[in-house]
């Protein structure tokens, strides 16, 4: 038996709050600032006159709001009822790298939900699954043979483009004979698959997002999505507890078999905050045209309301998307906390959901 290892970077940032409650005092904000360490309490300073303290207030609050902002587009979601705390751009059409991959995940556990599929099936990898999916950190090779769900940890954890391809080519060949598809000479297994991925889309009011591949390479082609709708995909992926597993994992062993021997492999999980503030999921996502993406969820104890004699169970669940980020995991920890500071106030104002702030009730 033989082993191969991965390798994975961790980096983590420090944040410093600056707090002093009173009218006379200095202000409060958060502000990112660049080390590896971790999260510290800084005192407040109290100026000497009120002007540099009006004037030291305005630029932490700009620096703030441009580190919170520096994103392309983002959004943050309760992910229980689709409220949505927070936004920019939640529209604008983007590339969005390996995020695709939740899509394709989903058409997998969706099928095999649906029409009895087994996980523990063997897929081949195809010469095709080489053809344009870039890298290769697992070493695969053509005819390598390995489960259903040790591909889809492969393309979850670890972003895996071959493993994608892989998926979509097996699942793709299960639904020729199912998806009704008009006869072309460039109908194949894959594009089968990615037309279910389009029609999960459509199911899911993704409007403004279009699949053209398993695994969101963009260098060719151009697919493209939206912050909101990748809120959406991430909602419905989030309540098969099948996907909550395979995302919440910081490593998993898998194994494939080459020519009658059996390899293991350590994968790593690409998303650097799994494990910190609750976060428990879900993607990371990266190409030249996309930029730093990630897709964060984030959860705490469910909070219990005694109302006379019923008591009522809150779930509290976060999902903060991230597109177009020159520093996702940095901007996803701060977007996070502040989702939870506007959860809290939004609890505190007795959970009024205004209907144009619900991503059920948005087209698009």
């Amino acid at each position: 038996m033989q082993t191969l290892s991965a390798t994975a970077h961790a980096q983590t940032f420090l944040c410093a709050k600056l707090s002093v409650p009173h009218s006379d005092g200095a202000f409060t904000g958060w502000f990112a600032v660049a080390n590896k360490s971790r999260l510290l309490n800084v005192p407040a300073v109290i100026f000497p006159h009120r002007f540099f303290i009006a004037l030291a207030a305005l630029a932490c609050f700009a620096l703030g709001s441009r580190n919170l902002r520096a994103a392309q587009a983002y959004m943050i979601v309760d992910s229980q009822t689709g409220y949505v705390l927070e936004e920019q751009e939640p529209r604008q059409k983007r590339q969005i790298g390996s995020l695709t991959k939740i899509a394709t995940a989903m058409v997998v556990l969706d099928w095999a939900g649906r029409k009895a599929g087994d996980l523990n099936q063997i897929a081949t990898i195809s010469p095709e699954a080489f053809g344009a999916t870039g890298e290769n950190n697992i070493g695969f090779q053509p005819g390598d043979a390995i489960t259903l769900r040790d591909l889809l940890y492969a393309a979850l954890v670890q972003s895996d483009n071959i493993a994608a391809y892989a998926l979509a080519n097996h699942v793709g060949l299960a639904l020729e004979s199912i998806v009704p598809a008009a006869p072309s000479a460039r109908t194949t297994p894959v594009t089968i698959f990615v037309g279910q991925m389009n029609a999960l889309a459509k199911q899911l009011q993704m409007e403004r997002t279009r699949f053209l591949n398993p695994h969101g390479i963009d260098e060719n082609e151009r697919p493209y999505s939206t912050a909101a709708d990748l809120a959406r995909l991430t909602r419905y992926a989030l309540n098969n507890p099948g996907f909550r597993f395979y995302v919440s994992q910081q490593q998993r062993q898998i194994s494939f078999l080459r020519g009658g021997h059996r390899f293991n492999y350590l994968l790593r999980n690409t998303n650097e905050l799994l494990g910190r503030d609750g976060i428990d999921g879900v993607k990371t996502g990266r190409t030249t045209r996309a930029g730093d993406c990630v897709i964060l969820s984030s959860h705490r104890d469910p909070e219990i309301v005694q109302q006379g004699q019923q008591t009522k169970i809150f779930p509290r669940h976060l999902i903060v998307v991230v597109l177009g980020s020159a520093d996702r995991f940095g901007e996803g920890a701060q977007l996070l906390t502040r989702g939870w500071q506007l959860y809290d106030q939004w609890v505190a104002g007795g959970r009024m959901a205004d209907p144009k702030k619900l991503l059920d009730e948005r087209r698009g």
